[in-house]
Parts: C-alpha cells; sequence; structure tokens
C-alpha cells in the first residue's frame, strides 16, 4: 500500500525517545539518490527510524533543496516506507542555506559555526532556531571541531568545552548538539579514542541529545559507550562508501567487459542497505520504530 508514511518527522521527535531508552538513530549520508533507497530499504525492514543527511556541499550536485525533498518524499511513498524518516541538512556554513532547507521542507537542519568565536556560534545559531521552530524543524548545532575531511570539510580535532556547551544550549535552545570529542570525518589514522570523561560531564550538564559526527569506525565499545553517554544520533557516511566502491572496484575487476550500469549498482546499493543494517543492529535502533 502507497502512502503510508510521506511525511518527513524532525530529529526532536525520534531522537527523545532514543536518549531515553538508551539507543542511537543512526545518520546516513546522501551521495545520490539510490543511497537513499538503499538506506530506506533497511531502516524498513529493521524496522529502524532513520535520518538521511546531506552536506550542505553536495546538496547542488544534487539539483537543490527543493528536488531533493520531493525526490525522497515520492521515494517514502513508493516504497511504502512506514518508519520514521528525517530529511536533515548536514554542516551547513549559513543561516541562509538553513532557511532554504527549512522553506523546501526539510524537516532539520545543522548550523555548524564551529570555526567561529562561541558568541558568534551562538548568535547565528539562534537565528537559525528562531526560524526553524514555528515550522516544526529541529535544529543541530556543533561546537568544538570534528577533525578529518568530508566533502571539503577540514579540521582538526578540537574537543568541545563543557560549559561552552552548556551556554550555547542555554542561549540557543537548540534541539541536538555535536560536541567534538576526538572523533573525525572519514578514515580513522589508528584506533580513534574518544573523550569519555569530557562527554560524560557534557551530557550531565545539558538536557538535550548528543550527535558523534564521524561515526565509521569506531570500535563496537566505544560507540556503545558513547550511546550510554547520551549519544542519541550516530553519523555514517565512510563506511557506505567504502562498501559502495569497493563492490564496484570488485564487479569491474572481475569482469572488464560488464558495462550494463544495474549490473554494477544493484550490488553497489546491497552493500549499503548491509551497513546500515548492521549499524541499526549496533545502535539498538532496530524495532523502535
Amino acid at each position: 500500500m502507497k502512502g503510508v508514511n510521506n511525511m518527513l518527522v524532525s530529529m526532536k521527535e525520534i531522537l527523545s525517545e532514543a536518549k531515553d531508552n538508551n539507543y542511537a538513530v543512526g545518520q546516513f549520508n546522501m551521495n545520490n539518490f539510490q543511497w537513499v533507497q538503499a538506506t530506506l530499504k533497511s531502516a524498513e525492514k529493521e524496522k529502524s527510524p532513520v535520518i538521511i543527511g546531506t552536506t550542505d556541499s553536495i546538496v547542488d550536485y544534487l539539483g537543490g533543496f527543493n528536488l531533493i525533498v520531493t525526490t525522497v518524499k515520492k521515494m517514502i511513498d513508493e516504497m511504502a516506507i512506514t518508519v520514521p524518516v528525517v530529511l536533515h541538512l548536514d554542516h551547513a556554513q549559513t543561516v541562509i542555506r538553513c532557511k532554504e532547507a527549512v522553506d523546501a521542507g526539510y524537516s532539520s537542519v545543522m548550523f555548524d559555526g564551529s570555526k567561529l568565536p562561541l558568541e558568534n556560534n551562538i548568535a547565528l545559531t539562534k537565528e537559525v532556531v528562531e526560524y526553524a521552530r514555528p515550522k516544526g524543524v529541529s535544529v543541530e548545532a556543533e561546537i568544538g571541531s570534528v577533525g578529518g575531511n568530508e566533502d571539503g570539510l577540514v579540521g582538526d580535532v578540537i574537543y568541545a568545552d563543557p560549559q561552552e556547551c552548556l551556554h550555547l544550549v542555554k542561549e540557543t535552545q537548540i534541539d541536538v548538539l555535536a560536541a567534538a570529542l576526538g572523533s573525525v570525518h572519514g578514515p580513522y589514522k589508528g584506533e580513534p579514542k574518544l573523550g569519555f570523561a569530557e562527554m560524560e560531564e557534557i551530557s550531565n550538564l545539558i538536557d538535550i541529545p548528543l550527535s558523534l559526527h564521524g561515526g565509521s569506525g569506531i570500535p563496537e565499545a566505544q560507540i556503545r559507550e558513547s550511546i550510554k553517554l547520551g549519544h542519541a544520533k550516530i553519523n555514517v557516511n565512510t563506511e557506505c562508501s567504502q562498501a559502495w566502491a569497493q563492490t564496484i572496484r570488485e564487479i569491474l575487476t572481475n569482469d572488464e567487459e560488464l558495462y550494463n550500469p544495474k549490473s554494477i549498482l544493484e550490488p553497489a546499493m546491497e552493500a549499503i542497505s548491509d551497513v546500515v543494517s548492521k549499524k541499526i543492529e549496533l545502535f539498538d535502533s532496530r524495532n523502535k520504530a
């Protein structure tokens, strides 16, 4: 039956419950529209809420905010998806981009003012909240610096200061906080070591869910500890990208005469779906929809 769930939900609706019940909801990035299809397929199969994320820098490549919203909603309808789906703008660099996403129909936005002085970050994040909240759109902010490289965003790890986190949350009334505590975008060099002492302090100070960026490649024990310490949202992109690329490499290497896109891309989509299902199991969001 089509039309079961053609509405997008805000992160606030699903992350408060996740935090209260000690599980996390995965954000899986959209790198093309087939990635959305692969992600929704696994979320529905696992009966898990899911967050579809678009980094600010990929929006125009995919055709713009309006095309993304229309296509994602149509996919939800055609695939008869019944689980809660969030469409989230990740790492927006300007207030204007957040407003454009809200106007187009995104159900969640993130303003990333982490490279700005704290008071500037607060002022601009507050402007986003004041615009988004009346429309039922959730807002995420970042403090500190997640290291690594994602879609052109490059940075070194700078740990979030607990008191600055508290100040930002109080002043802006955001719904979700990405507090940088040792994770990085992209592949890790060596084993990541997250700042659990700082994580616990921040979680105790603020009363909203935390968001863990750079969730790919973090050992399972550290993921579980992060969830226990207030992380209700975990971002996964690199592992999906690596599985997709590795599958395509193997297919083309094994059959150099192959050129049919369907034969190449369908297995790659299945590889993404497999990663999503495994992360849903790790995050304990299965059957939480």
